[in-house]
């Protein structure tokens, strides 16, 4: 039985690019830490923000930012409970990696009713090639 990559960080001969990967592997700890760059968040307002996701897998996934030291969760000794979220100092060191997404995603990726399509720089290339060039 593998151990999963969360567990597996000091196996990572030389690549600085696996190992931080590691701590952003899955699918919203990316998208958990780009909610939380606007400040703390409670649980139940992350789960607005990620309409898609399971309260389950959310779980998950802020426990292990958690683990990695990449976000605090802060809790209330109150009733009912409250549990806040927000970017450690070592988080808050993702912001330009997370931001490089966002600026990425906004110029390559399209979403359409039939799904999300990346870019097509091979054709804009051959159109500019043909356009007419202005005097």
């Amino acid at each position: 039985m593998s151990l999963p990559r969360a567990k597996l960080t000091k196996n990572f001969p030389g690549c600085p690019v696996e190992a931080t990967l590691s701590f952003l592997d899955g699918k919203w700890k990316g998208v958990i830490l780009f909610h939380l760059m606007d400040g703390t968040l409670r649980f139940n307002e992350l789960r607005r923000k990620l309409p898609a996701i399971t309260q389950r897998m959310l779980t998950k996934q802020l426990r292990e930012l958690e683990d990695g030291g990449l976000v605090s969760r802060t809790v209330f000794a109150v009733v009912p409970p409250r549990v806040e979220y927000a970017l450690t100092a070592l988080g808050d060191t993702m912001r330009p990696v997370i931001e490089a997404l966002a600026v990425w995603g906004e110029q390559n990726v399209f979403c359409h009713p039939d799904g999300r399509r990346l870019r097509d720089v091979v054709a804009e290339r051959e159109l500019a090639a043909f356009a007419p060039v202005e005097a």
